[in-house]
């Protein structure tokens, strides 16, 4: 099978599983929602975003290999709102009427993470009954974060709008009480820690829906709603005045002139093997990825697995950090450290393209000060203050994760491609390893080692680290902000790179001792 063909197979999969997040609780719960007069989540974000404008959906496969349903119950993403580039998240109230579940609350925590770091504004789009009770031990104590999020937000600046479109309820109030701007919808949202059934059994007060939280009482008594919207499209429009209203104003550097790549990102389904043992030139991927596919390469002739060096992405300057040959040797280690604070120096982001199986091991490598100077590579990538974008190409593996910026160590932005696998080492390596293990332990028990067992085990987790290395698996743990077609890169990066200039782009003033 070509490239092409076992890298299609691939994205064909990744579709598959989005749908499942774009189907939400399914035809049923879609239709009821409908019937109601209610737009669904992604319909809602549709309509607030500027028309014809980019929307990147961040974790849409949260929760995948898990009980609870792909997506995570809500939508999160970054959006363009009257010019401004805003954190949206949105309930899906398809699932489970919107309440929230582990994953939900990582994926909402991720998004208000992605706005602070960068400085977006946070427009939610709420419907939802609170936690998923079943599930309430995994929430309520982490959960909390939530409001401190949205505080903390709007203490540091960064606005926070919140539209009610239906139930807010118990901990879900919170999420309007705690932001900047609320708007809220006649005879639709509802916004109240106990509902009325609670408020009996609490206190024996008798009180409905509206006069515990409807619209109308929040707009002229408690004073929590700032605009009362006539319907659904009424609100969003009143959202997006609100941003208007904003006058907000980016703080970094401005974009150069845009230039496309001289080459096809359709060439990269030819040239990226989905066989991770296959070695491919990164060069050929930045010539697909930057403007004019123009690379000044760094130090070129030393330390050659690892290639380094500046261009232009959507007008913004990058340094790209690119594997070229998977093993991370000690001159690899300290030419990547030395480029990282060259690009501190000169405030530029940096862009990790990891394709690594880790640093090189073995007594030549060991005297040789590997372990010195891979700390000396992790620690400039860890008190490095430049934005750092991410994507995993290939292979993810060992502390080569760690030094090449793996979601471990903040990446402003980091995406992975259908082929990527990333784990503490390879399947066969792993039950290998396991395997030497189990022989010296019986060996030094004088026992025999039973051959039968070692090769079923050696099956049983090549079999389990191969499943828990997949992109989609770790998608779904949230280590990614989404899988991404490889065509799709360059536009992607685009964006963040645009996300992360909302803020000031500042390098290290110091870096710490590096051992020598």
């Amino acid at each position: 099978m070509s490239n092409r063909e076992a890298m299609l197979e691939k994205i064909a999969a990744l579709d598959a599983d989005h749908a499942k997040a774009l189907a939400g609780g399914g035809p049923k719960y879609v239709e009821r929602h409908h019937k109601r007069g209610k737009l669904l989540a992604r319909e809602r974000i549709e309509l607030l975003v500027d028309q014809d404008s980019p929307f990147l959906e961040l974790s849409p496969l949260a929760a995948w290999g898990t009980d609870y349903p792909v997506g995570g119950s809500v939508v999160t993403g970054i959006g363009y709102v009257e010019g401004v580039e805003c954190v949206i998240v949105a309930n899906d109230p398809t699932v489970r009427g919107g309440s929230s579940n582990p994953y939900s609350l990582r994926k909402t925590l991720r998004a208000n993470d992605i706005a602070l770091q960068n400085r977006l504004p946070v427009v939610s789009l709420v419907e939802s009954g609170g936690a998923d009770l079943p599930s309430q031990s995994e929430i309520f104590i982490p959960g909390g974060r939530v409001f401190r999020d949205l505080t903390r937000l709007s203490a540091a600046g960064i606005p926070t709008v919140t539209t009610v479109f239906g139930n807010a309820t118990a901990g879900g109030a919170y999420v309007p009480g705690m932001s900047d701007y609320v708007i809220m919808i006649k005879e639709r949202s509802k916004v109240f820690l106990a509902g009325p059934p609670l408020v009996k059994m609490a206190t024996g007060e008798e009180a409905d829906d509206e006069s515990l939280g409807g619209a109308s009482m929040h707009g002229a008594v408690s004073g929590l709603a700032d605009f009362v919207a006539e319907d659904e499209v009424d609100a969003i429009r009143l959202a997006r005045r609100v941003v208007a209203r904003l006058n907000w104003r980016k703080q970094g550097p401005l974009p150069g002139p845009v230039e496309e790549p001289l080459f096809s990102s359709d060439d990269l389904l030819d040239l990226v093997p989905t066989d991770l043992r296959v070695p491919f030139d990164p060069r050929d991927v930045i010539a697909r990825l930057v403007d004019g596919s123009r690379f000044d390469e760094f130090k070129p002739a030393y330390g050659t697995s690892l290639v380094t060096g500046w261009a232009n992405l959507h007008g913004y300057p990058v340094g790209i950090l690119a594997n070229a040959r998977g093993v991370l040797f000690s001159e690899e280690s300290q030419k990547a450290t030395q480029f990282i604070q060259l690009a501190n120096a000169s405030d530029t982001p940096l862009l990790f393209l990891q394709n690594t199986t880790g640093y090189m091991v073995g007594a030549q490598y060991e005297q040789g000060g590997i372990v010195k100077h891979g700390s000396m590579m992790i620690n400039a990538v860890s008190n490095s203050r430049v934005p750092h974008l991410t994507v995993t190409m290939g292979a993810s593996y060992g502390a080569g994760n760690y030094g090449m910026c793996g979601r471990a160590y903040d990446p402003r932005f980091l995406f992975t491609w259908p082929n990527a696998k990333s784990a503490v080492m390879g399947p066969a390596q792993l039950a290998g390893v396991l395997s030497i293990v189990g022989r010296q332990a019986a060996a030094a028990k004088g026992q025999e080692y039973n051959e039968e067992h070692d090769a079923a085990m050696r099956k049983m987790v090549e079999a389990q680290i191969e499943e828990q290395s997949l992109a989609q698996f770790l998608s779904g743990k949230l280590y990614d902000d989404g899988v991404i077609d490889p065509r799709d890169t360059r536009t992607v990066l685009g964006i963040c790179l645009s996300a992360v200039h909302s803020g000031p782009v500042k390098g290290a003033d110091g870096f710490g001792i590096f051992r020598m």
